[in-house]
C-alpha cells in the first residue's frame, strides 16, 4: 500500500490550501495513515522476532496508541472532554472487537485453527475488567452524587493515579518477572534474526511521526465532516475516530495473524486496549489540571460504560481457552457491528 503515500503531502496541501474541505481533508489524511501503520506493523514484527512477542507487541500498543494520545490532547486543550471519553471508549472496544475480531477471522479462513497462550490472554483480560470497574465506579459515583463535583475531579485523578500504578506492576511482571508466559510460540526460523535493529527503530519513528502528523490534521476535520454527513458526535468519537486511530494496531494484528503469529496479535488487540485504558485515559486526566481549560475527570456516561463492560466480557469468554477461529472472529465482529448500529440510529441529543 506505499502508493497511498501520495495522500500524506495530498493532505498537507489540503489542509493549508483548502482548509474548508473537510471532507477531502478527512478522506485523504486516513488514507496517508494506512501505509504508514503498514510500516509500524512490519517494524514491530521484526522487533518482536528479535526480542519476543510481548515486547513486540507492546511496543506496538505504544506507538500504535501515539496517535490517540495526540488526538485526545488536541481535544482537550479545546475542552471537549466527551470527544475524549467517547474516543477512548472507542479505542478500547476497537482493539478487542473490531482488531481482535478481524485478526481471528483473517487468520482462520487460512487456517483451521490457531493457538496462543490461555494463561496470558486471560491476565490481560482481568486487566481489561479492572479497567472496567475503575469506568464504572466514577459513573455510579456521578449518578449518586447528581451533579459534577469536586469530589468527582479528586476521585478520578486518585484513581488515575492507582491505575497507572497498576500499569507498571503490569508491565513489570509481563517484561521482567513473568516474561516467559508472554514469550509466545517459537517464532519461524527465518525471522529470528533481522538484519540490525537501527532501520527498523527508523522505520518505526518515522512511521509514528507520520501517522501522528496526519492525526492532528484528521482531528481537525472530523467534527465538520460529522456534521456534514449528518453523524452524531459520540458515533465519531466511539467508532470514526477508533478505527482510524487504531489503524496501526489492525493492519499488524491482521497481518501477524495471517502468519500463524496468534500470540503476538493478541498481545496487539488486548495489550493496546490495556494501554488506553490504564495509562493513556488515567494520563489524559492528570494532564487535563494543567493543560485544559477545565478539569477531566473519569465519570464516562453510562452508555460508554455499558459499551466497554459488554465488549470486555465477550473478550473474555473468547479469549480464555488459547483457541482461535474464523467463528470466534466473527462474533467478535458481529458484536462491534452491533454497537455501531446502536450508536448510529441513536439520536444526537440523546443522553449517552
Amino acid at each position: 500500500m506505499n502508493w497511498l503515500l501520495i495522500f500524506f503531502p495530498i493532505a498537507i496541501g489540503l489542509e493549508h490550501f483548502a482548509p474548508g474541505r473537510h471532507l477531502l481533508i478527512f478522506v485523504a489524511s486516513c488514507l496517508a495513515i494506512l501505509p504508514l501503520a503498514g510500516w509500524l506493523g512490519r517494524a514491530t514484527e521484526q522487533i518482536a522476532a528479535r526480542m519476543g512477542e510481548g515486547i513486540g507487541g507492546l511496543l506496538n500498543a505504544t506507538f500504535g496508541n501515539a496517535a490517540e494520545l495526540i488526538i485526545a490532547l488536541a481535544a482537550m486543550r479545546a475542552g471537549l472532554h466527551d470527544v475524549v471519553k467517547a474516543s477512548i471508549a472507542g479505542s478500547i472496544v476497537g482493539n478487542i472487537l473490531l482488531v481482535l475480531g478481524a485478526a481471528m477471522l483473517a487468520g482462520g479462513l487460512r487456517y483451521p485453527e490457531q493457538h496462543f497462550n490461555s494463561a496470558a490472554a486471560r491476565s490481560q483480560a482481568t486487566m481489561l475488567m479492572l479497567a472496567a470497574i475503575a469506568l464504572i465506579l466514577p459513573a455510579a459515583f456521578l449518578a449518586v452524587t447528581g451533579t459534577v463535583t469536586q469530589r468527582l475531579t479528586w476521585l478520578s485523578v486518585s484513581i488515575s493515579v492507582v491505575l497507572l500504578i497498576v500499569y507498571l506492576l503490569y508491565l513489570v511482571f509481563t517484561l521482567i518477572t513473568h516474561s516467559s508466559l508472554f514469550a509466545g510460540s517459537e517464532v519461524p526460523e527465518e525471522h529470528k534474526t533481522p538484519a540490525s535493529l537501527r532501520p527498523v527503530v527508523l522505520m518505526l519513528s518515522s512511521a509514528t511521526v507520520g501517522i501522528a502528523w496526519m492525526s492532528e490534521i484528521m482531528v481537525g476535520a472530523i467534527e465538520p465532516t460529522a456534521r456534514e454527513l449528518g453523524l452524531s458526535n459520540v458515533f465519531v468519537g466511539v467508532f470514526l475516530v477508533a478505527i482510524v486511530g487504531n489503524a496501526a494496531e489492525h493492519a499488524t494484528a491482521i497481518q501477524v495473524a495471517m502468519k500463524n503469529r496468534m500470540d503476538l496479535s493478541l498481545s496487539i488487540a488486548i495489550g493496546s486496549s490495556v494501554q488506553v485504558a490504564l495509562f493513556v485515559a488515567p494520563l489524559l486526566v492528570l494532564a487535563s489540571l494543567f493543560l485544559g481549560p477545565a478539569p477531566m475527570d473519569l465519570a464516562f456516561p453510562v452508555g460508554l460504560v455499558l459499551t466497554v463492560l459488554l465488549s470486555v466480557l465477550i473478550t473474555c469468554q473468547v479469549a480464555g481457552d488459547g483457541r482461535s477461529d474464523w467463528l470466534k472472529g466473527m462474533q467478535l465482529l458481529a458484536v462491534y457491528l452491533v454497537l455501531a448500529l446502536t450508536f448510529f440510529f441513536l439520536p444526537s441529543g440523546a443522553s449517552n
